[in-house]
C-alpha cells in the first residue's frame, strides 16, 4: 500500500507534528538529522535535536500542493517541505512499536501491554494493544494523560463517548475498568477497524461500539466524555461535546499543547466547572464537570 510521505524541517517539531495530523496523516514520526525514529516518545524521552524533521504518511490520493501549503502558511519559520511517495508495508510501523514498548502502569490499577509483554498483577486490568495504523499506544503524554485519569477515577458503571479514538485504548481502558459502555467515535475508517479488533481481543466487544464520524453519529448524553484529538477541533467541537454529555459528567480534553490550553478551556468555561490542569512533557489535559 502506498502513502504520501510529507516531510517538514522546523525549529517547531510539536507545531508540525499537530499541523500534519490536523491536514489529516495518519501518522507522524520524528527524526533528526541522522535519521533516527521517535515514533510516539517514551515518557520522559522528549527529543532535544536543534533541528527535526516531522515526516507525516498520507493517504496515496491525498492533495500534496494543498498540504504543503496548509503547513507553509501556518509554521512560523517558512519550513522546508519535501514531498515524495513510498511503500510503506502496515506491520513494519507495528513491529517497531511492539519491539521498543514496554509495558505501562497506570495509576494504581490499569496496565497497558503489547501481547508479547502482558503483565497481570492482582486486582490490575491488564489493556493488550496493537495500534495497527490508528493513533493511541500510551506512550504519547497525551495519550498517557487521558489513561491516567481514567485509571485514577471511579468509571463503574458508567457510559463513556471516547470521541476521535484512534486505536480505541481510552474506550476500552474504560471499559476494563468497569465502564458499562462506550461509543467510539473517529473520522478515520482505520481507527474503526482498529478499535473494534482491539475491543475484540480485550474481550469488552460487547461494550464498544465504534462509529464514523458521520451522519451515523448523533449526540447521547454519556456520563464521561474522553476527547484526546488537538486543539483546534476541541474549540470547534466544545458545543457537540457539551451536548454529548449528562449534565454532573464529567469531560476530558487532551491533544493540546500547553501554551494552547487557555483558548480551549475558554471554549467550555460557560458549562463547565474545571479541576487543575496537569502537563507532561508540554502538553495539557484538561478535566472539568458539566453543571
Amino acid at each position: 500500500m502506498a502513502f504520501l510521505q510529507i516531510r517538514v524541517l522546523s525549529d517547531h517539531p510539536e507545531f508540525a507534528e499537530e499541523l500534519l495530523l490536523a491536514s489529516g496523516a495518519s501518522s507522524v514520526s520524528l527524526v533528526d538529522a541522522g535519521d533516527d525514529p521517535v515514533l510516539e516518545p517514551a515518557p520522559g524521552a522528549t527529543p532535544l535535536w536543534s533541528r527535526t524533521v516531522a515526516i507525516g504518511l498520507f493517504d496515496a490520493q491525498a492533495d500534496a500542493a494543498r498540504i504543503s501549503d496548509n503547513l507553509r502558511e501556518y509554521l512560523p519559520d517558512g519550513p522546508t517541505v519535501e514531498l515524495s511517495t513510498e511503500l510503506v508495508e502496515d506491520q513494519d510501523w507495528v513491529r517497531v512499536w511492539l519491539k521498543d514498548c514496554p509495558p505501562m502502569k497506570f495509576g494504581e490499577r490499569l496496565w497497558v501491554c503489547p501481547h508479547e509483554k502482558r503483565v497481570d498483577e492482582p486486582g490490575c486490568a491488564t489493556l493488550l494493544l496493537d495500534p495497527g495504523l490508528a493513533f493511541g499506544t500510551g506512550t504519547h503524554p497525551s495519550t498517557a494523560l487521558c489513561l491516567d485519569w481514567i485509571a485514577r477515577n471511579d468509571v463503574d458503571g458508567l457510559e463513556v463517548l471516547d470521541f476521535g479514538c484512534g486505536s480505541g485504548i481510552l474506550g476500552i481502558a474504560a471499559l476494563k475498568l468497569g465502564a458499562v459502555r462506550c461509543t467510539s467515535v473517529d473520522i478515520d475508517p482505520q481507527a474503526i477497524l482498529a478499535t473494534r479488533d482491539n475491543a475484540r481481543q480485550n474481550g469488552v466487544q460487547a461494550g464498544i461500539n465504534a462509529l464514523e464520524h458521520d451522519a451515523v453519529f448523533t449526540p447521547f448524553p454519556a456520563d464521561v466524555v474522553l476527547a484526546n484529538i488537538l486543539a483546534r477541533p476541541l474549540i470547534e467541537l466544545a458545543p457537540l461535546l457539551t451536548s454529548s454529555l449528562k449534565p454532573g459528567g464529567r469531560i476530558v480534553l487532551a491533544g493540546l499543547l500547553d501554551r494552547q490550553a487557555d483558548e480551549v478551556r475558554a471554549a467550555y468555561a460557560a458549562a463547565f466547572d474545571f479541576e487543575a490542569d496537569v502537563s507532561r512533557e508540554g502538553w495539557t489535559r484538561i478535566a472539568a464537570r458539566k453543571r
